[in-house]
């Protein structure tokens, strides 16, 4: 057994592994973040995707203890609270989903996507979504819920009051 210490969704972890678990196993039975799904075993569908220092990797391709002194975030951690990422909110939106599978992959893809070019075209949204299969959609209410994502991201915030005179 190893121990290896992560911080997931923004809270640190400590727990034994055995140095033959898959990441996407950790996730989904040490840590019960069922989210990240295990589709192929043979990193082909995306579905196990998560964000490896805010970078896309599919989790049935590294083992825990590679995870070690890292940071993942699945597609529990998005949301603030109550507040929806909004990738999540161009997903619900654009009916970006039909059976949810492939779903958290391609949300976690998207937001690193979005982290790294605020304003992607068609074509590089395609590029990014490319290794994560969805056997549902088609993909183009999928590429409209990003668009969605960026266009709300862009969107300036609500003025904050400075309790002036009254």
């Amino acid at each position: 057994m190893s121990e290896i210490g992560v911080r997931v969704n923004g809270r640190e972890q400590r727990h034994e592994v055995e140095p033959r678990v898959l990441l996407v196993d950790f996730i989904r039975t040490q840590l019960r973040l069922t989210g990240t799904h295990i589709g192929c075993d043979t990193s082909s569908c995306g579905a196990c995707t998560v964000l490896l220092d805010g970078e896309p990797v599919k989790s049935c391709t590294l083992l825990a203890v590679q995870a070690d002194g890292h940071e993942i975030t699945t597609v529990e951690g998005l949301a603030r609270g109550s507040e929806l990422h909004p990738v999540q909110v161009g997903f619900h939106e654009e009916h970006g989903l039909q059976c949810g599978f492939c779903t958290p992959g391609m949300m976690l893809v998207a937001a690193a996507l979005l982290e790294r070019n605020p304003e992607p075209t068609e074509e590089e949204i395609r590029w990014a979504i490319s290794g994560n299969l969805c056997r549902c959609t088609g993909y183009v209410n999928i590429v409209k819920a990003i668009q969605h994502a960026a266009r709300l991201r862009q969107k300036p915030a609500p003025p904050v009051p400075t309790g002036g005179a009254g």
